[in-house]
């Protein structure tokens, strides 16, 4: 059944201000835990608004991604991926991801697992909701590692092209 839309305008206008706050803080201050803290809501209510097959699992995994990198960067772990590994890059829902710090590729997840959701869903909220998701992934990324954001837009062209 599909989800009453009463006040989704409204809703979605809130968690994009939210999700704007926090990448505004956390460029400011350079900690990414408050641009993950403030997207919350949005992946909170992508997770209640999807409905589809395919976008309940990527929201879901989306909302378990966003769980894993609060801990990460929480906790301070550091974990190469690359190295263990011994791969530069992987493939994650058919799309190439590179790999590193673990704390940058949820981001990066993120993003890609967006994009899915913006790609599959029908409702107009639901892709407005991935597009905020993404955008604060690229600001995510940003705050942990800025010289990554060159490399992903590089694979981003390469693939797309």
């Amino acid at each position: 059944m599909a989800k009453p839309t009463k006040y989704a305008a409204l809703i979605c206008t809130i968690v994009s201000i939210l999700a704007l706050i926090g990448v505004i803080i956390g460029i400011v201050t350079l900690k990414p835990l408050y641009i993950i803290l403030f997207l919350i809501p949005a992946v909170g209510y992508e997770v209640y608004r999807t409905e589809g097959e395919s976008t309940r699992w990527a929201s879901w995994v989306l909302l378990l991604v966003l769980v894993l990198e609060i801990i990460l960067i929480a906790a301070n772990i550091r974990f190469d991926l690359a190295s263990f590994l011994g791969r530069s890059e992987a493939y994650v829902a058919g799309y190439r991801v590179p790999l590193g710090d673990i704390k940058i590729v949820g981001p990066i997840v993120m993003g890609v697992l967006a994009v899915i959701l913006f790609v599959r869903t029908y409702g107009k909220f639901t892709k407005w909701l991935a597009v905020v998701i993404f955008l604060t992934c690229l600001a995510l990324i940003y705050t942990i590692n800025p010289v990554i954001i060159s490399q992903i837009i590089n694979l981003v062209i390469e693939q797309s092209g």
